[in-house]
């Protein structure tokens, strides 16, 4: 009778399998491609200060209109460089199928007045319900920054 002999310790491979590894890296770095650029919401423009502006959270959400003016007077509709006379109808198409007819616009702070009323007017003629102006909130006096160098006690100590 003999006694049959395994040989499973020469069969172990011990290298990595980095190929599940590379597939998972690859699909998140395709998430992330495609995610990244929607992430951006509206056109950035430096906006107006206020010392008490009105929260308005709902500017915020996905589906929230926003109109941006630059300083040099450009409109976009979104991300979407317009001309002021085509706003009415891109805002009046966006809305058609809305219940909640808010449009929010933030303006820059050096943007013409008189280029923000007609983005306003346009807006109002669209048939739009509320109009959000969006600012930024000043910081108050205790908050502000010190200038460099004062150290914030009187008389040197």
């Amino acid at each position: 009778m003999s006694l049959a002999k395994r040989d499973e310790g020469k069969k172990v491979n011990s290298d990595i399998n980095v190929t599940p590894m590379v597939d998972v890296m690859l699909v998140l770095l395709i998430i992330f491609m495609v995610i990244t650029p929607m992430l951006q919401h509206g056109h950035a423009v430096e906006l107006a200060k206020t010392t008490n502006p009105e929260q308005m959270p709902d500017a915020d959400k996905e589906d929230a209109i926003l109109i941006a003016v630059t300083r040099d007077n450009k409109v976009f509709f979104g991300n979407d460089l317009i001309g002021p006379d085509q706003l009415s109808d891109k805002v009046r198409d966006r809305l058609a199928n809305k219940v909640d007819k808010r449009v929010y616009v933030k303006a820059d702070a050096r943007a013409k007045y008189g280029s923000v009323v007609a983005v306003v007017d346009n807006v109002r003629s669209a048939g739009v319900d509320q109009l959000g102006l969006l600012t930024e909130q000043r910081q108050p006096l205790a908050e502000r920054k010190a200038p460099p160098g004062a150290t914030g006690t009187a008389g040197g100590e």
